[in-house]
């Protein structure tokens, strides 16, 4: 994949000939953040100070803190060799997202798209104008979690799928009313698609089907919609 590359029309060529309206594409995010230029080299930048002074506290490279920082809107946390960052998105993630893994040469670094909700618009958009079809997308990363080991993936971005399904006021299955339930269903999907490809695998796209009921002609909210207020976090 290289910069400017129409990644929607590949998507469209390589997706299944049955590919139809209510399935779901899983994309992960370093091939869009590929196509969309969103790429660094280190040999490249030049570290400021505070990227100096980071890398010696963390014994990283500097000028991959230099990347990381470029990216961050916030550092919340800085030890071990990883600062977890909220990113210009609002994601909070390890490193601000930026990783070295599967990216094209020694030496580049894979930046998050700049607005990955957009892209999954965009993508969406091409893949119908190439095939008729028009699937839901989903643009996904793996992310760590505070409470527990392992990572997972999540979604960045999303257009034609409801990304939560908010079930408070609902009953529960003996009659209850739920006061705080509500699913994950774009971070549910994109965990899933991660167990189908291997992070090895150079497949990039996962197609996911049977979620019809979440599937929507509209855009909708996008992914910025699970981000967690700054208000209602109780960790920070």
């Amino acid at each position: 994949m290289r910069p400017d590359d129409d990644l929607a029309a590949l998507l469209a060529a390589a997706a299944p000939q049955d590919l139809r309206d209510g399935d779901l594409l899983c994309v992960a995010h370093k091939v869009v953040s590929k196509a969309e230029g969103r790429i660094r080299r280190l040999a490249d930048i030049e570290p400021g100070e505070r990227a100096l002074a980071v890398a010696a506290e963390q014994g990283r490279d500097p000028r991959l803190m230099q990347a990381v920082l470029d990216e961050t809107a916030t550092v919340l946390r800085a030890e071990r060799g990883v600062l977890i960052c909220e990113t210009r998105h609002g994601y909070v993630c390890a490193n601000a997202g930026v990783d070295q893994s599967n990216a094209g040469a020694p030496g580049e670094l894979v930046l998050l798209p700049t607005d990955p909700d957009r892209s999954a618009r965009e993508l969406r958009a091409g893949i119908a104008a190439a095939s008729g079809v028009r699937p839901a997308v989903l643009i996904t990363d793996s992310f760590g979690r505070a409470w527990r080991l392992g990572q997972t993936d999540v979604a960045l971005g999303a257009a034609g799928l409801v990304p939560i399904d908010d079930r408070r006021g609902r009953p529960d299955a003996r009659g209850r009313e739920l006061r705080a339930t509500m699913i994950a269903v774009a971070d549910a999907v994109a965990g899933a698609a991660d167990l189908a490809r291997s992070k090895d695998s150079d497949e990039p796209v996962v197609v996911a089907r049977g979620l019809e009921r979440f599937v929507t002609a509209e855009d909708g909210t996008g992914a910025a919609a699970m981000r967690r207020p700054p208000a209602e976090d109780l960790f920070r």
